[in-house]
């Protein structure tokens, strides 16, 4: 009786789903299919994306680029003799806008039964058997879609300052005079431009030669010569103490060229040095789910995990770390999850990012450096400066330019990259070329383009190969 008693007070549920970014689609089209399902999400619901990363910070780098407009207004023969900045007006707005979606997605299951919220954090305590408060639920069928959180360096001091990560810095109130940020990848460059737009003096170490290292090699030297200019960049760098001497943080760091101490102070200091996944806090060995030497959740092409019946998708897996490819998953995942014995393959062809700084970068396949390594057969490259056309010219476009990576073998697009205004939506076209038909970059050479719409830059790109 007492073995009854004790398994009678475990919840069971036909589907578990951690996190309530991408995996709410999942539960939601369970739900809706007639099944009984738990969604645990201990933070705000929306995930990393709508609370902690690209909707609020496209939203406070809108306000940076209609600042650099301005900036530039004079090229067009347009004088602003005053401006100002409302920093808070700025970050409350996002604040309001972000929060109030989060809220409303939080108050529909204020009635639910069906997906039933839990909202506390949650470990594994058995095989299928989650802890929450003081709750446990199982199920045979679980998804893990958890998330990353900012890795934190071992950096000396560092642990006794109020440093700021991503998460703050897009909620801080008051905007710092002098900006450190120790990083050079997607969240620096974003970040940078969006307090440094705003008129913040902004100084970027980075370990590496170029910021945004694992974009393709030519955009990554071009942005960093942009942002050079504009910001105080620190290349080959290594912080090694962090130091706070009153409001002030001070930052030595060493440069691998001179084998100088840099000392470089500023009022904020912020970390942006990547990110780890939240599986160390689910107490995986419990439920046998493996994980690789990062800590990401292992996964096969179906996103099964070690353990039948439990599934992952997002950033935990450490395959994308993009929205746009949770969502992708969360189809597959849906569909997985229920036909266990007929599991169809995630399709990632032409998975594509961007970086909404200034300048945009976009890409998608293979970078030049990749082919290098790995294609044997060869390949041609193209470049097409934003200048060179009629659109380029009209908006002072000197600086960006697209570059496209084609097989010599079958004329397939292997890779685009782009760097320039509007990057993110220039993309588009080939991605479409990408996946749809047989691939062949004279899909868009071939297609007429409206003159003298900026897209040209995309077609006379695809036309030199």
């Amino acid at each position: 009786m007492k073995s009854s008693s004790k398994s009678n007070n475990i919840q069971k549920y036909d589907l578990i789903v951690i996190g309530s970014g991408a995996g709410l689609e999942v539960a939601h089209a369970a739900a809706q299919s007639g099944l009984k399902v738990a969604i645990v999400e201990k933070s705000k619901m929306g995930g990393t994306c709508l609370n902690r990363g690209c909707i609020p910070s496209k939203l406070l780098i809108h306000s940076a680029d209609i600042v650099e407009t301005i900036k530039t207004a004079h090229l067009f023969g347009i004088h602003v003799e005053k401006y100002s900045i409302d920093f808070q007006k700025i970050v409350q707005r996002v604040n309001n806008l972000v929060d109030s979606d989060s809220s409303d997605i939080r108050n529909s299951f204020d009635n639910s039964e069906n997906p039933k919220l839990f909202t506390s954090e949650c470990k594994f305590v058995a095989e299928k058997t989650l802890l929450i408060g003081n709750e446990k639920i199982c199920s045979n069928k679980i998804l893990i879609a958890a998330g990353t959180r900012p890795f934190i360096p071992q950096i000396k001091g560092l642990e006794t300052t109020n440093y700021l990560i991503s998460d703050q810095a897009l909620r801080l109130d008051k905007q710092p005079k002098i900006l450190t940020i120790i990083g050079g990848g997607f969240i620096a460059a974003e970040l940078g431009h969006y307090f440094g737009s705003l008129g913040t003096v902004v100084n970027i170490i980075q370990k590496r030669k170029s910021l945004i290292p694992n974009e393709d090699e030519e955009i990554s030297k071009k942005f960093t010569e942009i942002f050079s200019t504009k910001y105080n960049v620190y290349l080959e760098c290594t912080a090694e103490l962090v130091i706070k001497k009153g409001n002030k943080f001070v930052v030595l760091a060493k440069s691998s060229d001179s084998n100088k101490t840099l000392e470089i102070e500023s009022d904020q200091l912020l970390i942006a040095t990547g990110r780890v996944p939240n599986s160390d806090t689910l107490d995986l060995p419990r439920t046998g789910v493996d994980v690789d030497e990062n800590g990401f959740i292992k996964v096969d092409k179906t996103l099964a995990t070690s353990v039948e019946g439990i599934f992952a998708l997002g950033d935990i897996i450490g395959r994308y770390q993009f929205r746009h490819s949770a969502n992708l998953e969360a189809q597959y995942a849906f569909y997985n999850i229920f036909n266990q014995k007929k599991k169809i393959q995630v399709d990632y062809s032409a998975m594509p990012h961007a970086i909404f700084s200034s300048p945009q970068v976009a890409g998608v396949g293979y970078t030049e450096q990749d082919l290098k390594k790995t294609n044997k057969k060869g390949y041609d490259k193209s470049i097409y400066r934003y200048i060179d056309t009629a659109m380029g010219k009209a908006i002072e476009e000197r600086e960006g330019f697209v570059k496209f990576l084609v097989s010599k073998e079958n004329r397939k697009i292997l890779g685009c990259h782009i760097i320039g205004s509007q990057a993110s939506i220039l993309i588009h076209e080939v991605l479409v070329a990408m996946k749809s038909g047989d691939g062949i970059i004279d899909n868009i050479s071939k297609t007429v383009h409206i003159h003298p719409a900026l897209s040209e830059v995309i077609s006379r790109g695809a036309v030199r190969i």
